[in-house]
């Protein structure tokens, strides 16, 4: 049984996470690294990618996630979904090449209205009977990768753990 977990946009460039991607004919989940393969040598490698005006013929994939964070003025914030519900982040993913490990990068959008006082982008969340809308390419990338109605959203600070002081 496949379960979603929350995604940190800290996270690390090695955490792995399960995505999901056509092979063929089938539906396949594997575990990739987060962060593609920088364009330029000793580039930094990129995480998320920007969906406005683009298209993705190929490569695309989904992320399970229960909630998404941001941080932003110094503070954590989570998103879940108001219904309570899991969802999937929509992705792309590239090929190993000889320098650079199978990996994959999260595909944003304007924020919406419950993101937008924290942020003003977001990754793109598709709801999960969108799911084969977003691998099979069966509906336009404008319909699907587009923020979600105000009032989807559950927006939690998140409580700041401070580290204890070892005497």
């Amino acid at each position: 049984m496949m379960s979603a977990k929350v995604f940190d946009s800290d996270a690390s460039l090695d955490e792995r996470r399960v995505i999901i991607r056509r092979d063929g004919g089938d539906v396949e989940m594997v575990e990739l690294p987060w962060g593609l393969q920088p364009r330029e040598p000793g580039g930094r490698p990129f995480t998320v990618v920007r969906a406005e005006g683009r298209t993705f013929p190929s490569h695309r994939c989904l992320i399970p996630a229960s909630e998404f964070r941001h941080r932003s003025k110094g503070k954590h914030y989570s998103f879940a979904l108001a219904n309570g519900d899991w969802f999937y982040l929509a992705g792309i993913w590239r090929p190993a090449t000889r320098d650079w490990p199978e990996a994959y990068a999260i595909l944003t959008t304007a924020a919406n209205a419950d993101v937008e006082p924290y942020h003003d982008r977001q990754m793109a969340v598709l709801r999960r009977d969108q799911r084969l809308d977003w691998l099979d390419r069966s509906c336009p990338e404008e319909e699907l990768l587009r923020p979600l109605a105000a009032g989807s959203f559950r927006v939690s600070v998140l409580r700041e753990t401070q580290a204890a002081l070892a005497f």
